[in-house]
């Protein structure tokens, strides 16, 4: 008799099939996670410690490690200082489509959702890339719903192109893709590659994930490495927490990028954190218990576990949190956000994904971020010709 979820380990026609040489390994660590086993005295421990494993990772997410956030948060300053100065990265999104053959109950773009779709013309996407850049922004987030045939490889190669007459530093976050067409869209530009497995669950996985290509649980978790395959120089990983436990999502993607990273050791990681949110026709939305202290301490965890890391802190969170965590533990943030299809130059073409907390504007970012003391910077490389 085949298990409940046995479907969505099953891939589809074209899909890479890759190793799961990492999927096995984070699999068992997150079915074997028992985080009500730490006391005290096990977080004390793992704070007296240098360098921190993954053993020592799972004792930061517990319960008990809820009590220690202080001292967390003191080491967390100082491995951001160490490794980032005092400098914070800025940048933008920017929706350039939001079709989707996905059915993701949790998401405002999911298939069955009765939103206004929209996809951006090339004229229509140069205006908006040109009205970001001069704002001053030198990096910027290339965002699509998931459907490969409004939002084709080839089309998100064409808006890649446009945005490398504009910005140093381009990322994508569209559907999964094989190495191949990584490779492709890289050689147009792109620098790295942002993919959320949502939750490790995989039951809670089969749930949410009712119809589409995302509901393949493997193609979407080895996609980072098949994004580094194809010479993406950095990766990004998150769970949407809240969807389910959110100490063993964190907990596994704090295993996924260790695992990553030692696999490939010349890769750039970064962690983004994003919370659930309302969206559009969405009624009734349970976080699960995922309040900003709890957030707080997967930050705090993901830093203590991978100092050189990015952390990237969105516009899901209030400003008065994110205010917080930039120089603590987090050194990227985003500002002038939109999370519709365009709204950079004009009105927004379609509808947004969910609703952001902190609408303030470039401006507004920077003099906040000044008067901590810190320095906002527009670009993290420099191409050499």
């Amino acid at each position: 008799m085949k298990n409940a979820n046995s479907d969505i380990m099953q891939y589809l026609d074209g899909m890479e099939i890759t190793s799961h040489e990492i999927l096995d390994k984070v699999e068992n660590l997150y079915n074997n996670f028992d985080y009500n086993i730490y006391t005290s005295e096990d977080i004390k421990k793992v704070l007296n410690k240098e360098i921190l494993d993954l053993k020592d990772y799972a004792v930061l997410l517990s319960p008990a490690a809820g009590a220690f956030l202080e001292e967390m948060a003191v080491r967390a300053k100082a491995e951001t200082f160490m490794h980032f100065g005092n400098t914070i990265s800025l940048y933008t999104p920017l929706y350039i489509a939001n079709y989707c053959e996905n059915h993701c109950v949790y998401c405002g773009f999911n298939c069955m959702n009765k939103i206004h779709r929209a996809a951006l013309t090339e004229k229509e996407i140069e205006q908006e890339l040109q009205s970001i850049a001069k704002q001053g922004f030198k990096e910027i987030l290339l965002l699509t719903g998931e459907s490969r045939k409004k939002s084709s490889v080839e089309y998100i190669g064409k808006a890649v192109a446009i945005a490398k007459k504009y910005f140093s530093t381009i990322g994508i976050e569209i559907y999964p893709l094989n190495s191949n067409e990584y490779a492709y869209l890289n050689k147009l530009g792109a620098d790295y590659v942002s993919v959320y497995q949502e939750t490790y669950n995989k039951d809670k996985y089969a749930e949410q994930h009712l119809l589409g290509s995302k509901r393949v649980f493997p193609y979407r978790f080895n996609a980072q490495e098949r994004a580094l395959m194809g010479g993406m120089r950095g990766v990004c990983f998150g769970a949407l927490l809240g969807l389910d436990d959110w100490r063993k999502d964190a907990y596994a993607v704090g295993c996924h990028a260790f695992y990553v990273q030692k696999k490939y050791p010349y890769a750039e990681i970064s962690f983004s954190c994003p919370r659930m949110r309302p969206y559009i026709n969405n009624s009734e939305n349970n976080p699960r218990d995922v309040h900003e202290r709890q957030l707080l301490q997967v930050i705090l965890a993901y830093r203590l576990l991978m100092p050189y890391a990015t952390i990237n802190i969105s516009t899901r969170e209030q400003k008065s949190f994110r205010d917080g965590v930039v120089g603590l533990a987090c050194n990227k943030i985003s500002a002038g956000s939109k999370v519709g299809v365009g709204g950079h130059d004009g009105e927004e073409k379609g509808d947004e994904q969910f609703d952001i907390s902190d609408s303030r504007n470039l401006e507004e970012v920077k003099e906040m971020l000044e008067k901590k003391g810190l320095q906002p910077i527009f670009t993290d490389s420099q191409y050499l010709i």
